[in-house]
């Protein structure tokens, strides 16, 4: 058992030490930038709302559960375990939106512009944050169970229909309780899944049909014209193909965990897992991917090129241009 509390708290904390940083990064990074340029593209916005909504889903369940398996006990009462699992299902539900909303916003945006595409580009690009808003204001009133059923452990008999969560058990105390909330954001969870899914499939069609049209060209025309597609496309599937494996077994586990009167903690720490590898590594696709993070740490770079190799006094300063080419 002392085995399998090292390997659970070692999973954690590798969870955190990648999901916070590189998430928080992310967040810095673009209101960096917003401040500097006075303003962020739609698409960069989406992003960084989901890098704070990634933060969130860390730091509100892998830290507990690396703590729980250092031995680390009572940590929370009541009023904490309520809020911090409200904070999770609320991030965990917005990670799972932006990401179907990103991948949405990405679709539109290659799409041809004609019709409702184009009534949908501007609009979606217009009132981006506006729908983000939405989004968080429908998800905080959809989570009321995370108010009613969740409470501290207690050395008490909690019904069979309990999910035990480290230092918190969500009690639904009634069969119907247990079946309809996990029913409900089964399927929500579901729905985005085959939205984003949708969303992709038709943004590889559109840049496989674009790479055929532009087979003929010569091959510097050629990488020029792919290079705006798939350098903005490229992290949508990526985070999407991510998403979905990941979040897919998640609710598989969940659909089967509700076959079970009584669900093993091993179970919930393998869902557990799995919901917070996608917010731990998503900050790494992002980063990899975007061409604006990639462009402002090229231009510090730069930047620190010539100041470092800047030769001669104080008033005649000659830039040594042999180590700018590398």
């Amino acid at each position: 058992m002392e085995i399998y509390l090292l390997f659970k708290a070692f999973c954690f904390f590798i969870l955190v030490v990648i999901g916070i940083p590189g998430n928080a990064y992310i967040l810095l990074k673009f209101s960096y930038i917003r401040i500097i340029e006075k303003k962020l593209m739609p698409t960069n916005i989406i992003l960084m709302v989901l890098a704070l909504a990634n933060f969130f889903v860390v730091l509100s369940r892998a830290i507990p559960q690396s703590l729980n398996a250092t031995g680390l006990e009572d940590l929370l009462d009541d009023t904490k375990c309520k809020l911090v699992m409200f904070t999770y299902r609320v991030s965990r539900a917005m990670s799972i939106c932006l990401t179907s909303l990103l991948s949405c916003h990405q679709c539109i945006l290659i799409a041809p512009t004609t019709g409702l595409w184009a009534y949908l580009k501007k609009t979606v690009t217009q009132y981006v944050l506006v729908i983000i808003i939405a989004i968080m204001c429908i998800n905080l009133m959809l989570y009321p169970t995370a108010i009613l059923y969740n409470h501290a452990r207690r050395n008490t008999t909690t019904s069979p229909y309990t999910l035990r969560l480290v230092y918190c058990n969500a009690d639904f105390l009634t069969y119907i309780n247990y079946i309809v909330n996990g029913t409900l954001f089964a399927i929500r969870d579901f729905l985005f899944v085959g939205l984003m899914t949708l969303a992709s499939t038709y943004i590889v069609y559109v840049l496989l049909r674009h790479e055929k049209s532009i087979k003929g060209i010569r091959n510097s025309d050629r990488d020029q014209g792919k290079s705006v597609e798939y350098k903005a496309s490229r992290a949508v599937i990526l985070l999407v193909v991510t998403y979905a494996l990941l979040f897919s077994l998640d609710n598989c586990m969940w659909i089967y965990t509700l076959t079970l009167s009584n669900v093993g903690a091993s179970i919930n720490d393998a869902r557990i897992v799995l919901a917070c590898t996608y917010p731990a590594l998503s900050p790494f696709i992002i980063i990899a991917t975007n061409p604006k993070l990639q462009q402002r740490a090229n231009i510090l770079h730069r930047r620190r090129l010539l100041t470092w190799n800047y030769q001669g006094d104080s008033g005649n300063r000659i830039p040594v241009i042999s180590v700018m080419r590398n």
